[in-house]
């Protein structure tokens, strides 16, 4: 519900970045699927919850539809976007594409403090036991191994793309042992990392991707 977005409310009237922090609300209630797909967003509620105009909520929204989050729908107004199956499995496969090529560019350069905050994040991620911290976790550790990659247009191009898929990859997570398998995975991960094996590094990412995206795919299409 859109009530959620209250504990991240505050008086902006004052402010000059209000759309920045609305955007930024809107954002994470959606990749968090606080907000349901297909869920209206009411302009005026908005702006009566950040105590500002409708001005600065219209220009975070229509930030929001420019990557693909938020739709506008006629006689509707802007809705949290929906994804077909195919829609998902093309992002997914971007992702495989994407995040090997970032794992391989920046294992070379990973520093001995790089790969003790994966690790650390890898330990986090398997001894976490709330699971509305898994999709956190998972998010922040993959990034924290493409950060050295050295690419920051691929490095944006991978976090657009989850963006548009992050709130499956949480399902996936909580859904078919998604997470006992994604332990595993992500150790494997670490150790080619810490071994500077780049290219095992890569098909390891690969396949971790592909598999999750098989699993999500198989799940979506036994509820439909």
């Amino acid at each position: 519900m859109i009530e959620k977005l209250s504990a991240r409310a505050s008086n902006l009237g004052a402010s000059a970045s209000s759309s920045d922090v609305i955007h930024d609300a809107l954002r994470t209630a959606i990749i968090r699927g606080e907000l349901e797909e297909g869920q209206t967003l009411r302009q005026d509620a908005i702006a009566k919850m950040f105590n500002v105009s409708r001005i600065p909520v219209r220009e975070a929204l229509k930030r929001l539809e420019a990557i693909g989050l938020v739709t506008s729908v006629r006689y509707k107004g802007v809705v949290v976007s929906r994804m077909s199956i195919a829609e998902i499995g093309e992002i997914f496969d971007f992702r495989a594409m994407i995040e090997p090529r970032l794992i391989a560019h920046a294992v070379p350069r990973m520093t001995e403090q790089s790969l003790d905050l994966a690790q650390k994040l890898c330990d986090a991620f398997s001894h976490e036991v709330d699971a509305s911290r898994w999709g956190d976790l998972n998010r922040v550790f993959h990034s924290a191994l493409y950060v050295d990659a050295g690419l920051p247009y691929y490095y944006a191009a991978a976090q657009a793309a989850n963006d548009r898929v992050e709130r499956y990859i949480r399902a996936q997570l909580s859904l078919a042992h998604g997470r006992d398998r994604a332990i595993v995975e992500h150790q494997q991960i670490v150790d080619a990392c810490r071994k500077g094996d780049a290219t095992r590094a890569a098909d390891l990412t690969r396949q971790h991707i592909q598999l999750a995206s098989a699993t999500l795919t198989q799940v979506l299409m036994q509820q439909a």
